[in-house]
C-alpha cells in the first residue's frame, strides 16, 4: 500500500513551506503549538498525498487551512474543492479560515477550532 501521510518525496516541499510561513500562519501556530489548544497536538505543514495542510491534528484527523490571496485567484476555488474532496475522502475533516480572519479575529478563530475539536472528541468517543 502506498504511503499517504508525509511522503518522503514531499519532504522538501513541506520543509520549504515551513521556512516560508505567512504571517497569519505564524500567528495561528503560536496558539496551536505545544498543545496549547485543548491539550491537542497539532503539526504544521503536514502532508496528505500530494497536498500539504497548514495544520493537522492527528488525534482528531482534523486539518486547518488558511486561505490567502492565491485561493481567491482564477482556478483557486476549483483547486481547493478538489483538494478538499480528496482529503475528506481519507476521513480527514477540514476547517478553513481566511488570512483576514486570523489577523483580525484570532479569538473567534480559536473558539471555532476549540469547539470543533470538542465536538469531534465527543462524536468519536475520544474524551
Amino acid at each position: 500500500m502506498a504511503r499517504i501521510y508525509n511522503r518522503p518525496t514531499e519532504k522538501p516541499k513541506r520543509r520549504q513551506l515551513r521556512s516560508n510561513t505567512t504571517t497569519p500562519e505564524q500567528r495561528l501556530w503560536l496558539h496551536l503549538r505545544n498543545r496549547q489548544l485543548a491539550g491537542l497536538k497539532f503539526r504544521r505543514q503536514y502532508g496528505i498525498g500530494r497536498y500539504v495542510l497548514d495544520f493537522y491534528c492527528p488525534h482528531l484527523r482534523l486539518g486547518i487551512e488558511l486561505d490567502g490571496d492565491s485561493h481567491y485567484q482564477s482556478g483557486g476555488p476549483a483547486h481547493d474543492r478538489l483538494r478538499q474532496l480528496y482529503i475528506e475522502s481519507l476521513g480527514v475533516e477540514l476547517l478553513r479560515f481566511g488570512n483576514r480572519d486570523v489577523m483580525e479575529n484570532m479569538d473567534g478563530v480559536l473558539r471555532v477550532i476549540a469547539a470543533r475539536c470538542g465536538e469531534l472528541e465527543r462524536e468519536r468517543g475520544l474524551v
